[in-house]
């Protein structure tokens, strides 16, 4: 299979061709040399894949995307040079087709089911053969070893892995049926958490208090894609991707994990076969509930969380964006990994000085260039997510960088209106259940499960 580019002979050019070559036959719109040809993907309508869009396109890179294409922000920027709809039921189709279309050197996935459908049109392409290997070779290039793939996309073998490598990691449980927490319970203390297989945004962690607590969330999240609940994220919601795995009867493996007390933090990291490029660590300061996204971090720095990231690119073959999340335990520093985001997080896009310029160091690895240091865009420790910190009224918004995109009108105005709140059957289906945007009160297990 061959993409839509031309080689200098004439002949066609296969996907992903000359990544780490210089491109000067073409020019941006302001003129100069062209940076490489970047497919982000996104089946949620999350700001930071705008973000990250922005940030690439300054670099210098032809950005274009695969998206839920009504109401996306994505299609609000004026950086985005194509974008291609992402369908919920045929998603691997809608992905072969961008690629084909826009003949991409990286493809950079934004949510957690886009490092999915990527993976699975991997192994698709794979079994066809012949042609359709170039995009099996691009999909690798993008996201690293394929024999990472299942590891960080499962918890539990993750941990492990990291476990390994000398990392501090919270006691944790593959259960198999609830029957498995009754012998957990010997050893371990409460509350517990507990999270499923490709979920995200907190949707699939509940914690429990107690043994019954802990039963009924397994049951829970096991069901987490079932019909209803699909239902609802689709007409409710307007979010159809959760038809496909309920189509499928997905059920999620459910891991149990000891509750670390103590602080949330996280960082985000840039790397490229294995090696670690650019990295920034942060911890929470304010956040969607107890399990939901941050919206406002402090950066910090932390040799743990860093480290943690090495060992794992290392370890695992990684190349791309990717997050890990920590708990920094109370009464000390002693931090420990709970799970990783094989994807960009909020802080990809943000330009913090050498060494926390992620997008700046992975477009210079691609180009075969040296890293051009940029001025940090703020010296302020507190970074506010916009618009995520708008609407959680924190008391910290004030002495916060405000990450607001610059030069962006229209962007700002559709970041600052939540899809799912513009349709009235969301408004009265969140007033009649009592759920809120944002959570400033911890959840309980059952509360978490009623919103999910």
């Amino acid at each position: 299979m061959q993409g839509r580019g031309a080689a200098e002979d004439g002949s066609p050019s296969p996907i992903g061709a000359g990544l780490e070559m210089k491109q000067s036959n073409s020019s941006l719109e302001g003129g100069g040399e062209v940076g490489p040809q970047v497919l982000l993907t996104a089946t949620n309508r999350w700001p930071s894949t705008t973000r990250l869009a922005l940030g690439l396109t300054k670099t210098g890179c032809r950005v274009s995307a695969v998206c839920p294409k009504q109401g996306h922000p994505l299609t609000s920027t004026s950086v985005v040079h194509e974008v291609f709809p992402y369908s919920s039921l045929r998603p691997l189709d809608s992905l072969q087709r961008a690629i084909e279309a826009t003949n991409p050197q990286l493809v950079i996935p934004s949510d957690d089911r886009g490092v999915q459908h990527l993976h699975e049109l991997y192994d698709r392409s794979r079994a066809s053969g012949s042609n359709e290997s170039a995009i099996a070779k691009l999909i690798e290039r993008s996201l690293g070893s394929p024999e990472s793939f299942p590891t960080v996309t499962g918890r539990c073998e993750l941990l492990e892995i990291a476990r390994q490598e000398g990392l501090r990691v919270p006691p944790t449980k593959l259960l198999k049926t609830s029957d498995d927490l009754k012998s957990w319970q010997a050893g371990h203390d409460f509350p517990w958490v507990l999270k499923g297989d490709g979920t995200f945004g907190g949707r699939g962690v509940r914690i429990a208090q107690t043994l019954e607590e802990a039963e009924f969330c397994f049951l829970d999240i096991q069901r987490i894609f079932g019909g209803m609940r699909a239902i609802k994220r689709a007409f409710v919601n307007r979010d159809p991707f959760w038809l496909r795995p309920w189509w499928e009867n997905v059920r999620p493996a459910v891991i149990v994990q000891s509750y670390v007390v103590g602080r949330p933090a996280n960082c985000a990291f840039a790397c490229w076969k294995g090696e670690v490029l650019a990295g920034i660590a942060v911890e929470v300061v304010s956040s969607e509930g107890m399990t939901g996204p941050a919206s406002i971090v402090r950066k910090v720095d932390n040799l743990e969380m860093m480290l943690a990231a090495e060992r794992l690119s290392r370890r695992l073959g990684l190349s791309g964006f990717f997050g890990l999340d920590f708990m920094i335990e109370d009464g000390g520093d002693a931090t420990y990994l709970i799970e990783m985001n094989p994807r960009c997080t909020p802080l990809s896009h943000l330009q913090l000085g050498k060494g926390r310029d992620l997008i700046g160091a992975l477009s210079a690895k691609l180009l075969g260039r040296p890293v051009t240091e940029a001025p940090p865009v703020t010296e302020k420790d507190l970074i506010a997510y916009f618009p995520q910190a708008w609407h959680s009224h924190s008391e910290f918004l004030d002495t916060s960088f405000q990450d607001i995109p610059q030069g962006e009108p229209k962007l700002v105005e559709e970041l600052m209106r939540p899809w799912p709140d513009r349709s009235l059957l969301y408004r009265l289906v969140a007033k009649l259940s009592g759920a809120s945007s944002v959570a400033e009160a911890p959840l309980s297990a059952k509360d978490g499960a009623r919103i999910a």
